[in-house]
This record gives C-alpha cells, structure tokens and sequence, in this order.
C-alpha cells in the first residue's frame, strides 16, 4: 500500500507530494513573454500582503572581453544611481556637463596612451589638469543630484531588501514590497531600463576601483582565486574574475559602460520573477504596460570561446605576505550537462559534514581543512578545491592527503549511506530554498537565465537522486585528473636580496 503525504508550504505555494517510491514536487509558475521578448514569471502566495521580485539580465563577466573587465559589475552599480526622473533636481542642468565630462575624459585616455609610449610625447601635467577638469565638473553636478532617491522612494513604500548582485553569468536586481505597491515597482524597474543616466560615473569606477583593492589585491585568497581563473582558463573569459582588471576599471569610460548597457540590457536578454500576494493576469498587464514599452535591442551572439583540452597540469604560485593556501581547479561542464549532478554529489561526498572524507581523513587529523564545490556555468567552468594548513603542517601535505581521497573514488566505490546522505542534504537545501518569497524568485530566474528552463529546479533534484557509486567513480576518473588541473599555492616572499625585507607582495 502506497503512502501519500501532501505538506502545504507557504499557504499552497508548493505541493510535496511524496509516495514510495518516488517524490514529485511541483511549483505553479505562471509565463509570459512580452511582446518585446522580455520573460515574466509569477508564482502566486497569499499568505502575507506582500511580494518579492528578481530582474535578472543574462550579462555578466563571461560577456566581457579584455580592455572592458568589469564592466558588469561597474553597470550594475551605475543603476542605482537613478533617471531622467529619479535623483535630479533639474536634467536639463545636468545633462551637458555629462558631456563635458565625457569629452575630458576621452582627451585624458588619449594622454595616457601616450604616457605609455615614451616617444609619443604624453604630459603627466596634462593628465592631472585633465583629470582636475573632470573633478571639478563633478562638483558642479552635484549640486543637481538627490543622492539614493530610488532607494528612499522604495523605503517609504515600505520596501525591503533593495540590492543587486553580479556574477560571472549573470547580473540580478532585486527588492520586496507591500502587495498594493505593484505598479509602483513596474513603473520604477521600468524607468531604470529606458532612462537611465549614468550620473556620477567617475566617482563611482572610483569605488569600485578600490572595492577590487580591497577585495583582491590586498586579501590572500582575493588573490589565489584571480589567479587561479587566470591559469586555468587561458582561452573562456572565465579568465578573470568578476570585479574586472585593475587597468580596465582605471581606463574605462562612461560611453563603454553606456555600450555595454544598451547592448546587454535589451528586455529580450531580461527575466522577471515575482512571487508573492499577486494575481498573475495584473502583473502581465502591467509589466506589457511598462516594461513592454521599452524598445528591443538586438542581441550579441553567446560566447563560443572554449578552454582547449588541458595537456598537464599547471603549477602557479602568488607571492603574497600571508600563511600559507592552495586552490585547485579541474576543468568541468557547464550547467544543464548530465554529468553535473554526479559532480555536485562527489564535492559533498568529500567534503561536506562531519562524515565526508575529507573531514574525516583530513580535518580530523589535523592536517587542516579542504573543501570542494562546482562551478554551476552557462559555460565549461571548474571544479575547485581549496586548502589552508594548519599547525605546522604545509600545502603539500594537505594536498596530497586530498588528492589521496580524490584517488581511492577512482578505485573503490563509495558506500550506499554516503549517497543517502547526501541526497537527504540536497532534498534539505531544495526545501528550505523555497521558504520564503525571494528564495523562491531567485532559484527560478536562476535557472531560466542559466540553462533556459525555470523547471530545472526540480528536474535538477531527480538527477541526484539518480546518481549512484558507478556514476561517481566515472565522473572522478574523468575529470579529476592530474592533467585537468591547476594548482595555486599562497607563498610568502622572499626576503629582498638587498635589504632583507620581504618584498612587496600585496599589489
């Protein structure tokens, strides 16, 4: 006799249906593709008068080339910083001393070329005039600017959360309102995408400049990772980190940012997600009325650009004045592919919980910690490892303690109960992901923007409940390989020849 139980969770939102011996859970989402292209989900949960909402733009640092790295992530900053209606006091004003700025700002890129030149004849007294010009019309548009207007206007409306996020893969915006605030946020995310100014733009790549800084160049595993996108990927734009190059940020310019805007944020590249107290028929409605209007631009073919077969593996080591870590990456398939629910049960299986292997063989030794996890890709990423030492210890006894684990999956087969454990962890993961309105929104427009079908969410769970011990030792024989990865090690410097300090390594 089959035994049914239905658990209802959040007022209806999703049913759990689980009879022996298979799960089904399904998650009613309502669709719409705007008569611009634009992509609209809406999942209804009246328990709470309120709502969530994702907008998410298939642009991220994977659709960057060099000269322009971390232009998504400077872009997605440039969008708080309001329109043509939010935060200004008088456009008008303002808009030709944007221009003036843009002017000054290709005659200073125009200088530093030629500083990098010693025979073109560049002044550093030219640039630090020019860059004195710039500063100073910065100062007069202040005077126009209502700094954090759209945040406020949110605020008062009772939002909540009001943030963004950049990725390798993806850029998403994202807030939570009062049910009866809907048109309000159509109208607003709407005004965002047709008329947006990039107002304080120099100030702002400033900070962003010295969010890198602080963030990579200062921090040791800030600077094991950039290096370890940097070996391993010699071809994907995967190859730097989503914060962009230091030069790039130094040198790019508002008309770049502006470009890459008009090219990326057409509606046709955008996901809307919106769950919470709606009725899906008035969010179509408005969301035609709003976002409809926005004209679409044509897109950018994907990016085709693959790492070539890894021949051996690659050693690198970063200077940096620290104790010791190593990261390690073993190239992989991008989401969507059969073999990535294999792969995300192998990473849990080594090193998730008290029972993986690498606690117990590592961890609990006192070697130090280890950790694996994929890389969830619209393309072929990595599978990464990383390793801190403790005590007296160093990397290469970690390291080859975990590569010892790595090995005995190729050989031996993992144990029923590590599977079970691990299937009962995702199930945990999937469940509690669905607990609230914005975690609902962000699975969904995560995987539509990722692998182009929101429905993967559930369709994903299936597949690691299907993988098995055959399935694992496969995936580890195959892409765990010596000659598929790249190995970081943190090293401090040596002392100078000269002086006997150590050198500096922070840069």
């Amino acid at each position: 006799m089959k035994k049914v139980i239905l658990i209802l969770l959040l007022g209806g939102l999703i049913s759990w249906q689980t009879a022996f011996p298979q799960e089904q859970i399904n998650i009613d989402v309502k669709e719409k593709v705007l008569s611009n292209g634009m992509q609209i989900l809406v999942v209804e949960n009246h328990v709470a008068p309120v709502f969530s909402t994702i907008v998410r733009f298939k642009v991220g640092a994977v659709d960057e080339h060099t000269g322009i790295t971390g232009i998504s992530h400077l872009l997605e900053h440039m969008l708080f910083k309001g329109t043509k209606i939010f935060g200004t006091r008088d456009f008008a004003v303002e808009k030709p001393l944007m221009r003036q700025m843009d002017v000054l700002a290709d005659s200073l890129e125009q200088e530093k070329a030629k500083l990098r030149n010693p025979l073109a004849g560049g002044s550093e007294d030219r640039v630090k005039a020019l860059r004195q010009q710039i500063a100073d019309i910065q100062a007069e548009q202040a005077k126009y600017i209502i700094k954090d207007e759209l945040w406020e206007t949110y605020l008062k409306n009772g939002g909540d959360g009001l943030n963004a996020s950049t990725g390798t893969n993806g850029t998403q915006y994202y807030v939570s309102l009062p049910s009866n605030r809907l048109e309000l946020w159509t109208f607003m995310e709407a005004d965002r995408l047709a008329n947006l100014q990039l107002r304080e733009f120099y100030s702002e790549r400033d900070v962003v400049r010295e969010e890198r800084r602080q963030r990579t160049e200062t921090t040791p595993r800030g600077a094991v990772q950039e290096a370890m996108s940097a070996a391993a990927h010699w071809a994907s734009p995967y190859r730097w980190n989503v914060i962009g190059w230091g030069s790039d940020l130094d040198n790019m310019s508002r008309s770049d940012v502006e470009k890459h805007f008009r090219t990326y944020y057409s509606p046709s590249n955008a996901i809307a997600c919106i769950v919470g107290d709606v009725k899906p028929e008035e969010v179509f409605a408005l969301c035609e009325k709003y976002f409809g209007a926005i004209p679409v631009s044509p897109l950018p073919p994907p990016v085709l650009t693959d790492d070539a077969p890894q021949k051996g593996e690659r050693r690198v080591e970063v200077e940096f004045d620290a104790s010791p870590i190593a990261a390690v990456g073993w190239h992989m398939p991008q989401a969507g592919h059969p073999d990535m629910a294999p792969l995300d049960v192998l990473s849990d299986i080594l090193s998730r919980g008290r029972t993986s292997r690498f606690y117990k063989n590592i961890v609990e030794k006192k070697l130090g910690r280890a950790s694996a996890g994929i890389s969830f890709s619209r393309y072929p990423d990595l599978f990464t490892m990383n390793i801190t030492p403790m005590g007296n210890h160093t990397i290469d006894e970690v390291l080859a303690a975990a590569f010892a684990e790595i090995e005995r999956l190729k050989t031996e087969l993992v144990a029923q109960w590590e599977i079970d454990k691990v299937r009962n962890q995702a199930d945990a993961d999937f469940i509690r992901s669905l607990n609230s309105n914005g975690g609902i929104a962000w699975r969904l427009a995560d995987m539509q923007a990722t692998v182009g079908n929101w429905h993967y969410i559930i369709d994903y769970r299936d597949e690691i409940k299907r993988v098995t011990a055959e399935d694992i030792m496969r995936v580890t024989q195959k892409y765990l390989t010596k000659g598929n990865r790249t190995v970081v090690t943190l090293v401090k410097p040596e002392p100078d020849a000269v002086g006997g300090a150590p050198a500096d390594a922070g840069q």
